[in-house]
């Protein structure tokens, strides 16, 4: 069998080389800009579908399909983002008889659809978070809009129903507000799904956001892979997920729980291969139905280092017709994993991309780490797309021990050129909040209240991250104890 792999960066690297495990043959695509690009450099094939802008070559569903049928590929994998949860491509590729990795292009749609997804969980008896019963399209009227809006209350979520990414998203604290935030939400999801539609949520405040991860046949067998804890987001972008959720220390039955409610929602669309159910949970431990992403997750590393399965080769085999093997009782979560998603952005400047260059890199290694990266020293980031470099993910016996392979790991990452939010995330290590677990999608912001503001430039960190990178391979042992940069041995370097 032959896999087009119809996406970019990490993790089309990553599909390849679960292919390649597979003795599977790939074809990559790619776009002006990623003309010597890894994920190119790394596949059997590769085919030129488009200009840098997505909407002129990785959204163009025409060219992706011509690619397959050049190249004689038999099977297309669509990663995440750009057409992963698109229902008319899922089609269009069984029309033109090539096998798409992921559900049924009527699972997409029903579930693809956060509106749809919402009616079939209250279908199936999951509690959801009040909002919109359809959703609101071009042809909504603005005093339509307004109604809606004072009927669920304030404040609320816009978001878009495609796609995912935390992207068509805004929140709205008045009445005052909300035209203007469904005007840029419809912009943003137009541009990034193709679809404009938006609906509305009650914002629950400071929830914890927790997702289930699911596998399912075409035999008819459903089975979860637990949870992962994605709290800390930034502009509703999930920024570190981990694995088990720190939550399940003191409530070992949610679980359980949440896994059964995930499944029924899968049950109840048809749903097949993977895909997650995501949830909202309250301060009270109620969790409440969001949404289901009907792809792999980006952070699907967790959950594959905890339990010791590889989703995307299961992804490939229950594409194949395979049966999945595994019996719930069969699924068993050890240790902890934590993951940081590596951007190209500046974290003290309203993380804002930072396309450029990769003058220097350096990947962490060892027992216990793993890198999913889509670059190279010399590889120019393009500012086209959105700036994941790499996800950067620790394992450890407890969520303590990977909580310091992580940060060793974040010390040992080199990458100079650009900025990055390397530093950034070894503050949060450090943080007393989330050492002790307390989560919810607002970390970022009170974390911001109370970090210690740094006149470092960009230069001098780089400088400075780099000695110290080089002091501790000649070492072997870390520079200081205290694993936040701003206080470690980086400001004396810089004094």
């Amino acid at each position: 069998m032959k896999v087009l792999v119809a996406n970019r960066g990490e993790i089309a690297v990553r599909v390849i080389r679960a292919c390649r495990e597979l003795g599977l043959s790939t074809v990559a695509i790619y776009s002006d800009c990623d003309r010597g690009a890894r994920h190119v450099r790394d596949a059997d094939q590769a085919v030129h579908v488009g200009p840098g802008p997505a909407v002129q070559s990785y959204l163009r569903i025409d060219r992706l399909n011509e690619a397959a049928k050049a190249t004689g590929a038999d099977a297309v994998h669509p990663g995440y983002g750009f057409l992963a949860e698109n229902a008319a491509f899922a089609r269009a590729c069984a029309d033109a008889g090539l096998t798409f990795i992921g559900p049924s292009p009527d699972a997409i749609k029903r579930m693809g659809s956060k509106t749809g997804a919402r009616e079939i969980a209250i279908r199936a008896g999951v509690p959801v978070v009040p909002g919109t019963e359809a959703p609101l399209g071009d042809n909504a009227s603005d005093d339509e809009i307004l109604r809606e809006g004072a009927r669920i209350g304030f404040p609320l979520m816009v978001k878009a129903v495609a796609g995912g990414g935390g992207k068509g998203m805004r929140v709205v604290e008045s009445a005052d507000a909300l035209l203007n935030a469904v005007r840029t939400a419809r912009s943003e999801a137009g541009s990034a799904f193709g679809d404009t539609a938006v609906y509305f949520e009650r914002r629950i405040m400071k929830p914890r956001h927790i997702e289930i991860q699911l596998l399912g046949d075409h035999h008819g067998h459903m089975i979860h892979l637990g949870e992962r804890e994605c709290s800390i987001q930034r502009r509703h972008q999930k920024v570190i997920e981990e694995c088990p959720s720190p939550l399940m220390a003191s409530h070992p039955e949610l679980r359980e729980r949440m896994g059964l409610a995930a499944v029924q929602v899968a049950r109840a669309a048809g749903y097949t291969n993977a895909g997650t159910v995501e949830f909202l949970v309250d301060r009270d431990a109620n969790f409440y139905f969001l949404e289901v992403n009907t792809r792999l997750q980006v952070e699907h590393p967790v959950t594959e280092l905890v339990t010791g399965l590889d989703l995307v080769e299961w992804q490939l085999k229950i594409a194949a017709g395979e049966r999945l093997s595994l019996q719930q009782a069969d699924v068993t979560w050890r240790g902890s994993a934590i993951e940081c998603r590596i951007y190209a952005e500046d974290p003290d400047h309203d993380f804002m991309p930072s396309p450029g260059r990769i003058q220097r890199l350096s990947e962490p290694a060892g027992p216990g780490v793993r890198l999913d990266s889509g670059i190279f020293e010399g590889w120019n980031v393009p500012l086209d797309y959105d700036p994941l470099l790499a996800k950067l993910a620790a394992w450890g016996a407890t969520r303590e021990a990977a909580i310091g392979r992580l940060d060793r790991a974040l010390l040992e990452y080199v990458l100079t050129g650009l900025r990055t939010n390397i530093p950034f995330f070894r503050e949060i290590l450090a943080d007393a909040a989330f050492r002790e677990g307390r989560l919810s999608t607002s970390f970022l912001e009170h974390f911001f209240d109370r970090r210690k503001k740094t006149d470092v430039s960009p230069e001098a960190e780089a400088a400075a991250a780099l000695v110290l990178a080089m002091e501790f391979r000649s070492t072997n042992v870390p520079v200081r104890e205290n694993s936040s940069w701003r206080s470690s041995g980086l400001q004396d370097l810089l004094r």
